[in-house]
């Protein structure tokens, strides 16, 4: 280690949403002197093993799950073969391509010190990285997170694999077991199985999509649970190696499964499940215990995020952390969003509070889902169901909609009674991210409710009218819960 430190006007430790505004603060301050630190391959985990590859493969998917709709409308297809390694590999090169357009503008940037190499904090404002020992009295922490690994019996001797290593597969296993039944096993779920594997998903929680609302769960798991079998309320006990016999044309051969021990949470009975691979979707977790923030006095929460305040600052003024880093909403465009308040706050020196109150989310599996704001039992809770109503459409009951064959698909959107402010929407069925991006503006408006939208006027026939015509038809919770009755959505 040298004998003295580098002084810096900002440290930078991560390379996803931390260097959106990099143009900006060389802009606002030419003099200074910045450092990039990045153990991994640079441009964030969204980039290079989250939301970008995952969605360059479910693409692909949503290809295949259309085509197999093709005999609704009369057209004969035959899919003659999926050259799955063939779309790994263009994923791969993509995403290649990518980073190494930012490792080489990282390194040839006269304005910054790019430091490819893991950080620990030795002291309060002071890292060292490799040899080197770095001071600055300004921090940006932008170190994204890891998949959480359950504590399941057997697992690590068995091997697994999480959304980081999927993305190295070359062969497509024939049997894949996905453990977690959120946002990240829905879509590898889906991509999976319309690729050609046998997917089985064992979700501990009681609700499959948990994070979303019950009905439209339901409707997923009843869709979803077309293409791969589905369990909730299940916990996963121990992984072991198995082998079975195959038989071959010519004489019988050896082929390594691996055996899950499952138990019904609710029942208490157990059930064994055999597959040739096993996807970890259970969750993310903290970086923090490679950067030691403790040694700097950056307190965290118990389960080792980042604390900040409103400002996004941690306990050590001038330090600040956004992304996954502070464990709010591991969502890339939360990080995005984020990068702006503290580019604000810590560069402009403003004193901006970040808003989360219309915080978007997508689930890009088969059907899409996307949701904004409260969900029904967080509306209730905080303003009561005489305050309340609920907008219901189905996708069937336009004309788009029956002209794709949209059935059972819905917009649900909830309202304070009284203004008609938007406090949540909630839409399953074809193109549910795109669609909520009509109702999102408008709950960044001062009044926040749907009257441009409804005094506006809808191309007809598009699919936009289900989200117009959603909150025309406008019902109380009893009222919204008797029609989930009769449509089969809730017991």
């Amino acid at each position: 280690m040298r004998a003295y430190a580098r002084e810096y006007d900002l440290i930078i430790i991560g390379t996803g949403s931390a260097m959106n505004y990099i143009n900006a603060i060389i802009a606002a301050k030419p003099e200074g002197k910045i450092a990039v630190i990045d153990k991994d391959d640079p441009g964030g985990i969204c980039l290079t093993r989250g939301c970008i590859p995952s969605k360059l493969l479910l693409y692909p998917a949503e290809l295949l799950r259309e085509i197999e709709t093709a005999k609704e409308f009369g057209i004969e297809v035959q899919i003659r073969g999926i050259a799955f390694q063939k779309i790994m590999e263009k994923m791969r090169r993509k995403i290649s391509a990518e980073v190494e357009l930012i490792r080489k503008g990282l390194f040839q940037s006269p304005e910054i010190d790019y430091y490819p190499e893991p950080a620990e904090f030795i002291a309060p404002y002071t890292l060292k990285v490799g040899a080197e020992t770095l001071k600055s009295k300004n921090f940006f922490l932008c170190t994204g997170s890891k998949p959480a690994i359950p504590p399941i019996k057997g697992l690590l001797e068995t091997g697994y694999l999480t959304s980081d290593t999927v993305l190295e597969l070359e062969k497509l296993p024939k049997s894949l077991l996905i453990q977690g039944g959120g946002y990240i096993g829905a879509e590898y779920g889906h991509f999976f199985s319309a690729m050609g594997a046998e997917v089985t998903l064992i979700g501990r929680n009681s609700q499959f999509l948990p994070q979303e609302e019950p009905e439209v769960s339901r409707l997923a798991g009843r869709k979803m649970g077309q293409y791969m079998r589905i369990f909730t309320n299940h916990e996963a006990l121990e992984v072991r190696q198995g082998k079975k016999e195959e038989k071959g044309e010519e004489k019988e051969k050896p082929s390594e499964e691996k055996t899950v021990l499952v138990q019904n949470l609710a029942s208490g009975e157990k059930i064994e499940f055999r597959a040739e691979e096993i996807l970890l979707a259970t969750g993310r977790s903290s970086n923090s215990d490679i950067l030691q923030p403790e040694k700097a006095g950056i307190e965290t929460d118990k389960q080792g995020w980042l604390s900040v305040n409103a400002y996004l600052e941690t306990s050590k003024p001038g330090i600040w952390a956004f992304g996954d880093a502070n464990g709010k909403y591991l969502l890339k465009h939360v990080g995005n969003y984020e990068s702006g308040i503290v580019y604000r706050n810590a560069i402009l020196n403003e004193k901006v509070k970040a808003d989360y109150h219309a915080v978007p989310h997508a689930v890009f599996s088969y059907p899409e889902i996307a949701s904004v704001g409260l969900k029904e039992a967080e509306a209730l809770e905080k303003y009561g169901k005489d305050k309340l109503l609920i907008g219901f459409q189905l996708f069937e009951e336009t004309a788009k909609g029956m002209a794709l064959e949209a059935k059972d698909y819905f917009v649900k959107v909830i309202l304070e009674k009284a203004s008609g402010k938007i406090l949540g929407a909630h839409i399953i069925g074809p193109h549910a991210s795109v669609l909520l991006h009509q109702i999102l503006p408008l709950m960044y408006t001062a009044s926040g409710d749907a009257s441009p939208l409804m005094r506006s006027m809808d191309i007809h026939p598009a699919l936009n009218e289900v989200v117009s015509r959603a909150f025309f038809s406008r019902m109380s919770p009893e009222s919204y819960h008797q029609l989930l009755r009769r449509l089969g959505l809730e017991p």
